[in-house]
Formats: C-alpha cells, sequence, structure tokens
C-alpha cells in the first residue's frame, strides 16, 4: 500500500470516528425523540411557550409562614377555611360539621387516582409548591400577593390528593416528580396555568419535563 492511500485510509477513519460520536452525541441528547415523538400542541402548549426561562433562585429568606394560608373563606359557609373549602368542592357528598369540618365525604386523589373517604387522609395541595414560587418569582412579591397565591381557588393551585403523593412532592417541579403518568397532562396543564397566572418562571428541566407531560394529552 502506497503512502498516499496508507493516509487517506488513515483520514477516513478518524472521519468516521467522529461522526460516529456526533451521532452518539445526538441520540443520547434525545433530539431524535423529538423529531420522532409527538409534539405538544394546543393552549397549554402554547402558554408553556410564553413562560420565561431561568435559573432556580434561591431559598434565601423563605419561609412557609410568609405564605399565610388556610385563610376564612365565608362564601364556603360559616367558619370555613381554604382547605375545608376545598375539600368540600372536590369531594363528592361532603358532610360538615358545625366548624365547617368534613366528617363524610369521598375524594379521588388527583395523583393516583386512590379514592378516599377519610379527610384526615387528605391533604390540599399547592399544584405549585410555595418553596418553588418563591424560587421563581414569589421571593420579591409582597405579603398580600403571597397570601393570594396560597389560598387561590380561581386557578387550579389547590387539588385534594393523598397525603403520601403530596409529601413525596414535596417542593419539587415536574422535572424532579411526577404523579403517575395517566395524570401527567392534567398535571402539566394545571401547573402551566399557575405559572402563567403568577408570572412565574420555569427551568429549562422543567420546560422539558413539561413538554413530555403535554405529549401525554390526546
Amino acid at each position: 500500500m502506497s503512502g498516499a492511500v496508507a493516509k487517506k485510509s488513515v483520514w477516513m477513519s478518524i472521519v468516521a470516528a467522529v461522526l460516529l460520536g456526533l451521532m452518539w452525541v445526538v441520540f443520547e441528547s434525545g433530539l431524535l425523540d423529538d423529531a420522532r415523538g409527538s409534539q405538544p400542541t394546543g393552549a397549554a402548549a402554547d402558554q408553556l411557550e410564553q413562560l420565561q426561562v431561568a435559573p432556580s433562585g434561591t431559598m434565601d429568606g423563605y419561609s412557609r409562614e410568609r405564605f399565610k394560608h388556610w385563610t376564612s373563606q365565608p362564601e364556603a359557609g360559616k367558619n370555613c377555611n381554604t382547605r375545608e373549602a376545598v375539600l368540600a368542592r372536590d369531594g363528592q357528598n361532603v358532610k360538615t360539621n358545625n366548624s365547617c369540618e368534613s366528617v363524610s365525604g369521598t375524594w379521588v386523589s388527583e395523583y393516583t387516582g386512590q379514592q378516599l373517604t377519610d379527610a384526615s387522609d387528605i391533604d390540599i395541595d399547592h399544584m405549585v409548591p410555595l418553596a418553588n414560587a418563591w424560587r421563581s418569582g414569589a421571593k420579591s412579591w409582597d405579603d398580600a400577593r403571597r397570601e393570594q397565591f396560597a389560598n387561590d381557588m380561581d386557578l387550579p393551585q389547590l387539588v385534594a390528593v393523598d397525603a403520601s403523593s403530596n409529601r413525596s412532592k414535596g417542593d419539587q417541579d415536574p422535572s424532579q416528580w411526577k404523579p403517575e403518568q395517566a395524570a401527567w397532562c392534567d398535571y402539566a396543564t394545571k401547573w402551566i396555568e399557575v405559572k402563567r397566572g403568577y408570572d412565574l418562571t420555569v427551568t429549562q428541566e422543567e420546560k422539558s419535563a413539561l413538554r413530555e407531560m403535554l405529549a401525554t394529552c390526546s
């Protein structure tokens, strides 16, 4: 084999190795999956694209006490607070005592589909957790705005769920915690609606996870 031919063969081997490496990077990045898979469409997908992407902020100064919650909800009945109002709204055949505490009824956890009949087994979850909101914009709000956020029954910010799921979720965003897959579409749609309603930011990882979840909507 002449020197020129040998040199050409070496270069072809190098080019082939580089191309193979690039193909592996594309494969691992998930770009091929994005190209082949279904892309989310609809109002929630459009709203997601409108959210500002920013790194997660710090927890400096955070306290749950900065978000006064379970405030009085007189429109739900005498002695009712936000928790009891959500239990009444989200349950079936709910009966309350004179203190507006739910003493019977049936609830279905939005995260697992589990049916519950004891109000003490139910947590009222903030769809966008208070600490996540703090890191994505609520740190700059005044106390009145934070109180509104913590008790908002107009946007889908408050949901009745089984206590185990709520505590597993903690303050994590959808890139870190998701409900059962059957609930992905509804969960992502509500998360986006709340973040948009309060002009909160999302991280790039959070946005990618929300896209994945919205792709399950039919």
